[in-house]
C-alpha cells in the first residue's frame, strides 16, 4: 500500500485541483455582492441518514482556502447521523466560506454515501472472519477520497493503484501465456528491479486454483465469479497456503454467504461505483 506521505500528497492535489476548477480567477458571485471584510457563520446540515464522512477533509479544504476559518465540530467521521443533525459550524470571512462550500459538500456527500454503504457490508459480515475491500473502480481524480471513505465506513483498502501491488488478472495471464508463466516472470521482474510488491493472482475455476498453488510467492488468490460450492472447495484446496479473496458481482444479498465459505476478503466495486450521495447542505446561520 502507499505510504501516509503519498496519501496526504494525493489529498493535497485533489484540493488544489478542485479549487482551481471551481474558483478559477475568482468567485465573482461573492466578490460582487459581499464586502471583503464581511464575516459570517454556516452549519453543515444533514438531510439524510447514514454514516458521516469527510469532516477531516472539510477541515483541510477550509484551511487551504483560508487558514483564518474556524471549525466547531459536533459530529466526527464514522459516526451515525440522521435528518436534522448539524455536523459542524464554520465561521470567518463570508467570501472564504462560500468559496469552500461546493468542494466541501461535493466531497462529503459522496464520501458519506460510500462510508454508509461500506458500513452496511461490515455489519452484514459481523461474526465471520471476512473483511470487505474496495477496488480500483473509483472516480478518476478522487480515488484517495473514496478509499478514505471506505476506511471511515469500517472497510479496508485494496491496492491503491497499479504501482503498489501486483495483481495478475485474466487478461495478464492470457496475454502472458498462462498462469505459471505469468507468476514466474512476475517474480523475476520483482527480483530484477529489487521490488517487494505482493502478488495477487486471479483464478477463474478450480483447475486454475490448483495451478496457482504449484507456485510459491503468491500472497493472495482472487477467487473470481465462483459460486458458493466452488468457493468452499477453493478455500479448502488453498488451506491457508495464502490469503483468499472472493470477487465478482457480490452484493449485500450475497456477501454473507460468500463470507461463510471461509474467504479472508470480499472485494466489491459497488462500494465506490454505485452509491447515491448523502443529502447535505451548508446553510448560513
Amino acid at each position: 500500500m502507499i505510504s501516509e506521505k503519498q496519501y496526504n500528497k494525493e489529498i493535497d492535489l485533489i484540493i488544489a485541483n478542485a479549487i482551481r476548477e471551481d474558483v478559477g480567477d475568482g468567485d465573482h458571485s461573492s466578490l460582487a455582492c459581499i464586502p471583503e471584510d464581511a464575516v459570517g457563520k454556516a452549519k453543515l446540515l444533514v438531510k439524510d441518514e447514514g454514516i458521516i464522512a469527510g469532516i477531516e477533509f472539510a477541515k483541510q479544504v477550509f484551511n487551504y482556502v483560508d487558514p483564518g476559518l474556524k471549525l466547531d465540530v459536533k459530529i466526527n467521521d464514522g459516526e451515525s447521523v440522521k435528518y436534522g443533525d448539524v455536523c459542524f459550524y464554520v465561521s470567518g470571512l463570508s467570501q472564504s466560506i462560500l468559496k469552500s462550500e461546493r468542494l466541501v459538500l461535493n466531497a462529503m456527500q459522496r464520501m458519506s454515501a460510500i462510508a454508509t454503504k461500506t458500513n452496511a457490508y461490515v455489519k452484514l459480515l459481523e461474526g465471520t472472519n471476512t473483511k470487505i475491500l474496495d477496488t480500483r473502480k473509483t472516480t478518476p481524480g478522487i480515488r484517495a477520497l473514496e478509499k478514505w471513505a471506505v476506511k471511515i465506513g469500517g472497510g479496508e483498502n485494496h491496492r491503491f493503484a497499479l504501482y503498489d501491488m501486483i495483481m495478475l488478472k485474466d487478461n495478464h495471464i492470457d496475454f502472458c501465456g498462462g498462469i505459471t508463466k505469468a507468476i514466474e516472470t512476475t517474480k523475476e521482474y520483482l527480483r530484477t528491479n529489487s521490488m517487494g510488491l505482493k502478488i495477487i493472482v486471479e483464478a477463474r475455476n478450480l483447475p486454475e486454483i490448483e495451478e496457482i498453488l504449484k507456485s510459491d510467492g503468491v500472497y493472495r488468490i482472487l477467487i473470481d465469479n465462483f459460486n458458493y460450492e466452488d468457493t468452499r472447495k477453493a478455500v479448502k484446496m488453498i488451506n491457508g497456503k495464502c490469503l483468499t479473496e472472493s470477487s465478482g458481482g457480490i452484493t449485500l444479498e450475497t456477501a454473507r454467504k460468500y463470507a461463510e465459505c471461509g474467504v479472508d476478503y470480499i472485494s466489491s466495486g459497488a462500494l465506490t461505483h454505485s452509491v447515491y450521495n448523502m443529502d447535505l447542505s451548508l446553510k448560513a446561520v
